[in-house]
């Protein structure tokens, strides 16, 4: 198994573990209407990330960037919500890893 289908495989793990930690975030007493809504955006991406387009590997790193402010935001300031906030701010912060991964490891492929 090479890196590249490794990363790959990795970044689908973390983008479905990250959905499911937005919608968990009814535990912490936000209405689930809006963490479906916080969850729905991430589908974007999801068609590139399956097929393996570097094109959407990194655009995808961008997208990651308001889920990880917002999760930072929530540990710091929200003290009810501290436990989900840190779930879903390492779950970001793998998502968004493994995608410069996968993204590092199909450019020496390519070259």
């Amino acid at each position: 198994m090479s890196l590249e289908t490794t990363a790959r495989s990795l970044t689908i793990g973390f983008w479905i573990a990250l959905v499911v930690s937005l919608l968990a975030w009814t535990a912490a007493g936000y209405p689930w209407l809006i963490c479906v809504l916080a969850a729905l955006p991430l589908l974007a991406p999801l068609n590139g990330l399956v097929r393996g387009r570097r094109y959407t590997y990194a655009w995808a790193t961008l997208f990651a960037i308001p889920y990880l402010a917002f999760a930072l935001t929530e540990l710091l300031a929200n003290p009810a919500a501290r436990w989900v906030a840190a779930m879903s701010l390492m779950l970001v912060f793998g998502w968004f890893c493994t995608m410069v991964l996968f993204l590092r490891a199909s450019r020496a492929r390519r070259e």
